[in-house]
């Protein structure tokens, strides 16, 4: 599969976040991130260097033991970073789950001939 957008990379990012607690350590590990930021500009800048290591170390977790596959972030760091975002957006709309089903339900239905 070639990626040459973000939305060629979506289902796929979506596919490899289909397990809810795959998708629950990274929104934590999101938020973290996010936390981590706003310290560095609050207190100390030095936070900023926490913010990637906990946004990442919640979600390779994820990936590693959890889902069984390789972190988007290895090919695609940018999409992956914006779509971890919209995954995290998508969650707390409540939409997420709705969003896997259609993703992977799209991916199983055969192609139709023309």
């Amino acid at each position: 599969m070639e990626i040459r957008s973000f939305d060629d990379f979506w289902p796929f990012y979506v596919r490899a976040h289909s397990r809810g607690r795959t998708r629950l350590l990274h929104a934590i590990g999101s938020v973290l991130a996010v936390v981590m930021i706003g310290l560095a500009f609050a207190v100390n800048l030095w936070f900023l260097v926490g913010a990637p290591v906990i946004g990442y170390a919640f979600a390779w977790y994820a990936h590693f033991f959890v889902e069984g596959n390789k972190p988007a972030t290895f090919g695609h760091p940018f999409y992956s970073l914006i779509a971890d975002y919209r995954m995290l957006f998508l969650m707390m709309a409540g939409k997420m789950d709705d969003e896997v089903a259609r993703v992977t339900s799209a991916s199983q239905q055969p192609a139709s001939s023309v």
